[in-house]
């Protein structure tokens, strides 16, 4: 059992004078203790804790491909995006071999003056130019194998950011964008 003593122990130490004793008043703190127990455990239940964030992300099925299902995409409509060492990305509209005016291959740095800028323009400028407002732009995102997790994470949230309807992470890198890769990643 807890307690609290108080007092100087009877009168002890003052002189010849015997004095009837006084015991000492005590305060017992086994329900204190119980009751804070039981208020830790119930804000440890009824508390919830953060959530982690994480990104929704669409992913194609395990089913082999069929060769007849593959989308021909209009290269007016998609835009590269090469990541490389060092937070390096070079991009490109169109393809690579005929780019789209003033889409030939350029370098950028992630931002609100780099990568974003760009992906704004063309956000607004592609379904202009194909003259349907529901076609809109398509990213294809490339990371090369000296790009990080960190680097990946940020072009995907500036496609988030800009609002960009499709996008896609592709593994392949055809010989003209690995050669743009190798100079990023010199």
């Amino acid at each position: 059992m807890a307690e609290l003593n108080t007092g100087d122990g009877g009168g002890k130490g003052k002189g010849g004078k015997v004095r009837s004793k006084k015991s000492n008043a005590k305060v017992d703190l086994t329900a204190m203790v119980d009751l804070a127990f039981l208020l830790i455990t119930f804000f440890m239940l009824t508390t919830s804790l953060s959530k982690p964030q994480s990104m929704d992300l669409g992913l194609p099925d395990k089913n082999e491909e069929d060769p007849k299902q593959k989308v021909k995409v209009d290269q007016r409509r998609t835009v590269t995006i090469l990541l490389g060492k060092d937070n390096k990305i070079k991009w490109f509209h169109g393809l690579l071999d005929t780019p789209e005016p003033n889409g030939a291959p350029a370098s950028a740095v992630y931002g609100k003056e780099g990568i974003r800028k760009e992906i704004l323009k063309r956000v607004v400028s592609i379904p202009q130019t194909i003259g349907d407002k529901n076609k809109g732009m398509i990213v294809i995102i490339k990371p090369s194998k000296k790009s990080t997790y960190r680097n990946l994470v940020d072009i995907l949230d500036e496609m988030a950011i800009c609002n960009v309807p499709t996008y896609a992470i592709v593994n392949d890198i055809a010989p003209g964008e690995q050669k743009l890769i190798d100079e990023m990643n010199k």
